[in-house]
């Protein structure tokens, strides 16, 4: 059984909420929590006594507890010190699963420390983790092998462009050879970059906006991609899913090679013009934070404990990484500093109000 400790009860709180009894018994989870690492906030203790654990503000006394400690601390680029955390666990013979995003030299640092003290670092890109966006990139696996890739794009918020990257780069089988363009002048809210990934021909639509009084908010999308093969699309349509095939639309012909769009023509096409893979619809966000993100939690430590049972070489082991941060730092330089907006908080409005909407269009 490996012994965890949680650092940090901010986004930490989504890694604490993978040691709740999952919904379906899991056999396979060997990890106990053992202790949370805070600096001794309301917040944190209120985590400590929820999850019947230690409440730790020494870093030292991580190692006593832990084999294994989640930094889910912000990192440099967040203006914290996560990194400098983490390798300061390792120096204590403590394995680490560290939450994104983080700078290429910071990366470096970590793993070099890793190697040095003989333990494992892994580097949690989160969202990859997720099943919608796990099954979007199985989904992508079986046509690469199938099809030729033409193209890539994706959208996202500022706030999740360096996973957004790293969904991309899974989805067609590599980051190398890459290059990002400047953003395309335009005045809306989204900017557009041009490039290449694997090769791959790419757009990025960034929306760099944020709100500095709510900045969690505001963000209009998580994550959006697609795919193009020679026979169709490949959408994830938002992190959560769905996960969307649309077949590329065949011209019907008849016998003199014309176009013919008569019933009989038409019956060998029945292909619907586009198919769920999978579900068809997302989880609904209470399914998302009490299932869907605690059992992406789960995977990366499994993960991470695969690496620590095989003793990989965790710099040779994080050479994506490492490119994927180089990758986000050009990205980010080439579109600035987000635009500060202030908006009201967003009002929901539900799919089957719109329903109704359209229905009353005779629609």
């Amino acid at each position: 059984m490996t012994r965890v400790v949680v650092c940090g009860t901010g986004f930490g709180r989504v890694y604490l909420s993978a040691f709740q009894k999952p919904l379906e018994p899991e056999p396979d989870f060997p990890f106990r929590l053992t202790g949370i690492l805070g600096r001794g906030s309301a917040r944190s203790k209120a985590c400590a006594e929820r999850y019947g654990v230690p409440l730790l503000t020494d870093p030292d006394d991580v190692p006593e507890l832990a084999d294994l400690a989640c930094v889910v601390v912000p990192n440099g680029v967040g203006g914290g010190d996560g990194a400098a955390l983490a390798q300061h666990l390792m120096a204590r013979g403590v394995h680490v699963l560290h939450e994104h995003p983080i700078h290429r030299s910071e990366l470096a640092d970590c793993l070099r420390t890793a190697r040095r003290h003989g333990v494992q670092y892994r580097l949690n890109t989160f969202y990859p983790h997720l099943t919608p966006v796990r099954r979007f990139l199985a989904a992508a696996r079986h046509l690469t092998e199938r099809q030729e890739l033409l193209y890539a794009e994706g959208a996202c918020a500022i706030h999740v462009s360096y996973d957004l990257v790293d969904i991309l780069g899974q989805a067609v089988g590599g980051l190398r050879p890459w290059q990002l363009t400047d953003p395309a002048p335009g005045g809306g809210p989204f900017s557009t970059l041009e490039g290449r990934l694997a090769g791959v021909p790419l757009t990025l639509r960034v929306l760099n906006q944020l709100d500095p009084e709510d900045p969690d908010n505001h963000t209009h999308l998580l994550h959006r991609a697609a795919l193009g093969f020679t026979g169709g699309t490949l959408t994830l349509a938002s992190t959560h899913g769905p996960v969307l095939w649309s077949p590329a639309l065949p011209a019907p012909r008849g016998d003199d090679g014309e176009l013919d769009f008569d019933a009989e023509a038409l019956d060998l096409v029945r292909l619907p013009g586009v198919q769920a893979v999978g579900p068809t619809e997302a989880p609904t966000l209470r399914e998302v934070y009490a299932q869907v993100w605690p059992d992406g939690v789960r995977r990366a430590l499994r993960a991470t404990a695969a690496a620590i049972e095989a003793g990989d070489d965790p710099l040779r082991a994080s050479q994506y990484h490492l490119t994927l941060s180089q990758i986000w730092q050009d990205l980010t330089a080439r579109l600035g500093y987000p635009d500060l907006v202030r908006r009201p908080a967003p009002q929901p409005v539900t799919a089957p109000e719109l329903a109704a909407a359209v229905r009353r269009e005779g629609l």
